[in-house]
């Protein structure tokens, strides 16, 4: 291969890797899940074959570069409109400590141990289990966690005197979701689809449908987000 020709196939694979990458979006980059990970994997080896493996074809390199970015971008789009299909490309977060008590079939589960978790965990700035609440292992690989109230530095909020009666739920959690109630959830809160719909007329909405994400707050009050018309 001459030196003219490593340059051309050096700068084809350049200037399609980079408009490819632009139309997949920023979040093969910004939320790096294992599905992102192997996609990024499989178009690095492709490009890196363009440019240097004579054997390739630049037109067969550029052909398979595309037809992988499209795979890529149909599947974004079935993880974007179906939440089934989330489950099949990035996974559910799972939840390795609740209530304070270590989840151990969670971490079975996510082949992570101990060792491991109390890293992730000071990573976090906690260096006792003792500290923590709810620790979720997201679909990244990340941990987010929840302190135990004693442990969180205090807010404004916490200077208004709350009433006896308030609701305290342990983690916010999603009821609504593009329009579609999570009735799971509803029966772990013990809410019924009644009190749902009743928040709703409250904020002037007539139809779940007209909602794209609703979650329901430790202090037991909805959140509720309209679909953009």
């Amino acid at each position: 291969m001459t030196v003219n020709e490593t340059i051309l196939r050096v700068t084809i694979s350049f200037l399609v890797l980079f408009l490819l990458a632009r139309v997949m979006g920023r979040k093969e980059i910004g939320q790096m899940t294992f599905f992102n990970w192997a996609t990024a994997i499989g178009i690095g080896s492709i490009a890196g074959n363009l440019a240097v493996n004579e054997s390739t074809l630049i037109k067969d390199g550029v052909i398979a570069l595309i037809v992988w970015t499209l795979f890529t971008i149909i599947l974004d789009m079935i993880d974007l409109k179906s939440k089934q299909g989330r489950l099949v490309t990035t996974g559910d977060p799972l939840i390795v400590i609740k209530a304070g008590r270590i989840i151990e079939g969670a971490l079975k589960k996510s082949r992570v141990d101990l060792d491991e978790l109390q890293a992730l965990l000071r990573q976090k700035d906690v260096f006792s289990f003792k500290d923590v609440d709810y620790a979720i292992l997201e679909t990244n690989g990340e941990l987010s966690v929840l302190k135990k109230e004693s442990e969180q530095p205090v807010t404004k909020m916490d200077l208004i005197i709350s009433s006896s009666k308030m609701v305290h739920i342990p983690l916010p959690a999603e009821v609504i979701s593009d329009g579609k109630v999570n009735t799971d959830n509803l029966s772990k809160l013990q809410l019924d689809k009644s009190w749902l719909d009743q928040e709703l007329q409250k904020a002037n909405i007539q139809s779940v449908e007209d909602v794209f994400f609703a979650q329901v707050q430790q202090d037991g009050t909805l959140y509720i987000d309209r679909k953009n018309k």
